[in-house]
This record gives C-alpha cells, structure tokens and sequence, in this order.
C-alpha cells in the first residue's frame, strides 16, 4: 500500500473511530478532557512490531490493521501500514487538502514534524465534527492530531481526537511518547 493510500485509510479510520466521541463525561468536568490522574497501559497486538500506551480502561475495538480506543468524547485510533519512505510535510498538507472536502466540520490546523521518543513523526492538525450521537442527536466539533511514525518501511498513524479546546495536552503526549518499535 502506498503512503497516500495509508493516508486515506487512516483518516477514514479515524473518522470512523470517531463515531465513539459523542456523549457526556461526567468525570472530565463537562469539558471532555481527559482525567489528569489517568493511568496508562501498553497495547502491543500480536504479531505487530509496535508497541503504544493508551488509557486504561477505554473501549477497544480492533480490525485487519487498526485498533482503536475510545472514552466518552475521546478517542484514539492506531492503524499499521507500510510505505517505501518516511511521510514528509508536503503529504501532510496533501491530506489536509483531500480532508477539507470531505470532513464535515473540517477547519484546517497545521503541519509540522516533531520529536517523539519513537522517532521524528510528522503531525497534522484539523478539527472535525464527530458523528452524531446515536441518542441525543447533539455533534461535537473535536480537536484531531494525526502523528505518522515511520521506521523501516513501516508507517504507525496515531490520531487522537477530543473535544475542542478540551485541555489533553499531556496525555496525548503521554500516548505518542510511548510509541516504541519492537525489531
């Protein structure tokens, strides 16, 4: 699979995932962060060659390539795929590009590459309305990062999204510094 095609599974993925953010959190103060005192646990799927920290105690649901975990209005999505070469910042505006059109509540963010304990890993930013809630009906406008590691022909795409301006600066850092490759 070639990285623009990883890059539209990915975002699908994660506008799939998603579908797990509406709701109310009555731990999160209203505000859909993620509790401070939060405790983290490695998921390391069988037969992969990765391994990520995620909150415990989230939903996980898992297909071919993509797990993803879900809380209330938080989500985080983890899909493996393979790409001859590291993602660069010219793909990452090309995937802003082709979300814009087909993101319902899309507002672009930005396109960087930042430093993980995992490697240097490209990151795009946007907001995105989440589905809609099955009961309620009401729609969340989420804040998402899209952090894309690559090592060895292998490209590991972590989206995480939230609830806008909901405050989960530090353990979304928490989950992309814990990316580690198993060789």
């Amino acid at each position: 699979m070639d990285n623009a095609s990883i890059l539209a599974v990915a975002g699908v993925a994660a506008l799939v995932g998603l579908a797990g953010c509406g709701g109310t959190s009555a731990d999160t103060g209203g505000t859909g962060g993620i509790p401070g005192d939060k405790g983290f646990v490695e998921y390391r799927p069988a037969g992969q060659q990765y391994a990520i920290e995620v909150p415990e105690g989230w939903t996980r649901t898992e297909t071919a390539d993509t797990a993803t975990f879900t809380d209330k209005l938080n989500t985080i999505t983890v899909t493996l795929g393979s790409s001859l070469a590291a993602p660069t910042t010219a793909d990452g505006t090309a995937a802003l590009a082709a979300l814009a059109g087909a993101t319902p509540g899309f507002a672009a963010g930005s396109v960087s590459t930042v430093p993980r304990r995992g490697g240097t890993a490209l990151l795009v930013t946007y907001r995105a309305d989440a589905p809609a809630d099955p009961v309620t009906g009401k729609i969340v406008n989420d804040d998402v990062e899209r952090y894309e590691f690559w090592h060895d022909r292998r490209l590991l795409i972590v989206t995480l999204a939230g609830p806008y301006g909901s405050d989960n600066l530090a353990p979304w850092r928490t989950v992309t510094d814990s990316v580690r490759w198993l060789d």
